[in-house]
């Protein structure tokens, strides 16, 4: 039988890093994973149902979902472009991570002009009844 420590295989305290694009800066699997922990709870809560919908939305393990949400592992490349394709919040985090303030100006304005023409057109609907 297997001890619990060598049933999975978490992240490694080696300190695993990746550069940033355009600065000296190196970010750690820890602050990755961090970061990524943070914007999934802002975006969908911490509860067992925000783990359910991101199961659901990256077709990716619950137990490895699980491990996103408490910062214990990041997600995998394919996971992570599932997560940018549903998550606000997950894409700004990783513009933010790879140093594109210009991308990341760009989605909120875009986003804020979607959101200031619902308005403009609920205005609409409330003038004419």
């Amino acid at each position: 039988m297997s001890s619990v420590d060598n049933d999975r295989n978490f992240r490694g305290l080696s300190g695993n890093s990746f550069q940033v694009a355009g600065s000296g800066e190196r970010i750690g699997t820890e602050r990755f994973a961090t970061a990524i922990s943070i914007a999934l709870r802002e975006e969908y809560g911490g509860t067992h149902a925000a783990v359910k919908t991101v199961v659901t939305a990256t077709q990716a393990n619950e137990r490895a979902v699980k491990n996103w949400f408490q910062a214990r592992n990041g997600p995998s490349g394919e996971s992570l472009v599932a997560l940018c394709r549903h998550s606000d919040r997950v894409l700004e985090t990783v513009l933010a991570m790879a140093d594109r303030s210009e991308l990341l100006k760009a989605k909120r304005l875009v986003d804020t002009k979607g959101k200031l023409l619902e308005m403009m057109r609920l205005l609409e609907e409330m003038e004419d009844t």
